[in-house]
Order: C-alpha cells, then sequence, then structure tokens
C-alpha cells in the first residue's frame, strides 16, 4: 500500500511537467516576478512609503525642515535625519544579521531608539 503511493506521488513528478507553465494565480504578475514579495517584504515598503507621507505632512504643517545643529556640528533637517535613521537602521540590520542571527525583532527595536536619538539630538 506504502508503495502504490510512493509510485503514484513519482508519476505525477516527471521530466515530462518540467517544461509546461504553471497556472498562473490571482496575484501573479509579471511585473514583479522578479523579487520574492512577502508581508515583510510589503511591510517594508509600505513604512518607508508612511514615512514619506507623514514627512510631508510634517512640512506642510510646519515647513522649513527646522535646521539644528547636531552632534557632529552639521546642520541637518528632518529629511536628512530620516535618512540617517533610514540608512543605520541597514547597516543594523545586516550588522545583526551577520554577528547574531536571523532573530531580527531587537535590531529592529535597536533601530528605533537610534532613530529616535538622531531625530532627538543629531
Amino acid at each position: 500500500m506504502i508503495f502504490t503511493k510512493l509510485y503514484a506521488a513519482a508519476e505525477t513528478n516527471t521530466w515530462g511537467s518540467v517544461g509546461k507553465a504553471k497556472e498562473k494565480g490571482f496575484f501573479d504578475f509579471e511585473f514583479i516576478t522578479w523579487m520574492a514579495w512577502t508581508w515583510q517584504t510589503a511591510a517594508f515598503f509600505i513604512f518607508i512609503a508612511c514615512c514619506l507621507i507623514a514627512m510631508t505632512i510634517w512640512e506642510k504643517k510646519k515647513p522649513g525642515g527646522s535646521p539644528r545643529k547636531g552632534i557632529l556640528g552639521l546642520d541637518t533637517t528632518r529629511g536628512d535625519r530620516l535618512f540617517v535613521s533610514l540608512l543605520s537602521a541597514a547597516y543594523i540590520h545586516l550588522g545583526w544579521l551577520g554577528l547574531i542571527g536571523p532573530m531580527l525583532w531587537i535590531a529592529t527595536i535597536i533601530s528605533f531608539i537610534f532613530a529616535f536619538f538622531v531625530f532627538r539630538y543629531v
């Protein structure tokens, strides 16, 4: 009985099915098949879009970007601080992956704390 199930499974996976086109699902689009779209990837891009929208609204409410001198003595605006925060978060996550491992929740918390300090003091 077990051998018949294995034989039936082996029958369906033959070399003849290798070249056949896979049936397209509802969310299969040609222009995004180059990337592995997961919910984490979508959440990342949605977060970046929300940051840009929030910065746009903030700029409309209080124009000028509030330039100020930070710890390094450079004049930075809100956009500069957002860019430094996002770039630093990328490096924090890459360093975490390289040194610690794939548990990225702690790296995300560290990135938010670092972003808070960047917006507050840089």
